[in-house]
């Protein structure tokens, strides 16, 4: 049985509502464990092998504080080996400019300390002017839209979590 950490914030209401539709959307033959991120530490981080992060975009593409608080931990951490895959949360209408910025920024990071990023996603269906979460031409993530397309979240994270069941 694969073993996943689901590491998001349990005090964001709309992220955390998601990480749940996650979890069950792997269903029984993955293991979930889900964990707060803003009690994340770096043995925790490390104890996974394979995770899924949530991470929605603050403001004007800002990272949340509990992810940009343990950042100085994972510019420290050596991940090779690990695989990760990112979700986020963002407004492609209010904030089109840097739509689901957040997970670029935290993908970034996580690439340089030598993570295997997974679960990359088509732009298409979304429109917006500039996200850092774009790159040849994909999300390097899953991005949701619950203000605007909030009728294409479940659809969304279904495929998701397949395409994650064979890369996992």
């Amino acid at each position: 049985m694969t073993k996943i950490g689901l590491i998001y914030s349990f005090n964001t209401i709309k992220t955390s509502k998601n990480a749940e539709k996650i979890k069950k959307a792997f269903g029984k033959d993955f293991d979930v464990e889900m964990v707060n991120a803003e009690e994340i530490d770096e043995d925790t981080f490390l104890s996974h092998e394979n995770m899924v992060l949530g991470v929605p975009t603050w403001f004007d593409g800002e990272l949340p504080n509990y992810w940009d608080e343990f950042m100085p931990a994972i510019e420290q951490l050596k991940l090779k080996g690990k695989k990760v895959a990112l979700f986020g949360l963002g407004d492609q209408v209010g904030y089109s400019e840097n739509f689901v910025d957040g997970i670029g920024l935290l993908a970034i990071a996580l690439e340089d300390r030598g993570a295997n990023l997974i679960g990359f996603t088509s732009p298409e269906g979304y429109t917006f002017e500039r996200s850092a979460a774009l790159r040849d031409g994909k999300f390097l993530g899953l991005a949701l839209d619950i203000e605007n397309q909030a009728a294409l979240t479940d659809e969304r994270i279904k495929a998701w979590v397949e395409q994650l069941k064979k890369e996992f």
